[in-house]
């Protein structure tokens, strides 16, 4: 994906926070999103949605159309990519140069997203040595908005016997990633996967140089990794 993120455009945060669900439900469903879906996203009622998309769409960052939902325009998504950056980007800063647990950044990284500053945003990449990744192993869209993503399984599709490294999360609750800090898993950490429970799909995996432990299907499947 290749757009450019240049743009003068100024939005409130709760526009800016609209085109990013709305970007990122287009993108696992491929089609266009509806209000409903939208609605739960925010956990707010429909009609709310509604009043936003149709001043979305006055702005020509969206079209919507009742029977279908809402599908962003090159504009809208322009502006989407662009918040996307920053929001990875200040988490990269906050991990990396401030130190912050990788649990600890992405609400602080909602707040800072929103701050109207590209030049702020193009030292800051620069000044991190122009990351390709965020904390959570996240693609980091550079400057032209280009996103590129590893080529990465999760760990619940794995092969018994086989050797992995973790490389990003599919989920970043703050419950899971205090977990994973439990377990001593991070990017980068060694894992070999021993084992897998038939009746459930938990496995048994030996982290790094210490000892195994079990995880649930669900923590196997937030877990992305590439065969180390």
């Amino acid at each position: 994906m290749k757009l450019s993120l240049i743009f003068v455009e100024v939005l409130s945060a709760a526009e800016e926070n609209y085109l990013k669900a709305i970007l990122k439900l287009e993108l696992e469903h491929k089609v266009s999103v509806p209000t409903g879906a939208l609605a739960h996203a925010f956990g707010i009622q429909a009609p709310s949605v509604t009043d936003m998309v149709k001043k979305l769409a006055l702005k020509k960052l969206l079209k919507y159309e009742k029977s279908k939902g809402v599908r962003l325009t090159d504009k809208g998504k322009k502006l989407a990519i662009a918040i996307i950056r920053k929001h990875r980007i200040w988490e990269t800063f906050l991990v990396q140069t401030l130190e912050f647990g990788w649990e600890e950044v992405h609400e602080l990284a909602e707040q800072l997203e929103h701050v109207h500053s590209e030049k702020l945003i193009d030292k800051l990449e620069a000044f991190l040595g122009f990351p390709r990744f965020d904390p959570h192993g996240d693609p980091i869209p550079d400057k032209k908005g280009t996103i590129v993503s590893a080529k990465a399984i999760v760990l619940g599709a794995a092969k018994v016997g086989g050797n992995y490294k973790v490389i990003g999360i599919s989920d970043d609750s703050t419950e899971l990633l205090h977990y994973l800090n439990k377990l001593h898993v991070k990017l980068g950490t060694k894992l070999l996967l021993q084992s897998r429970e038939a009746f459930d799909g938990s496995l048994v995996i030996k982290i790094g140089s210490r000892g195994t432990e079990s995880i649930s299907a669900i923590v196997a499947n937030s877990l992305l990794v590439v065969e180390d």
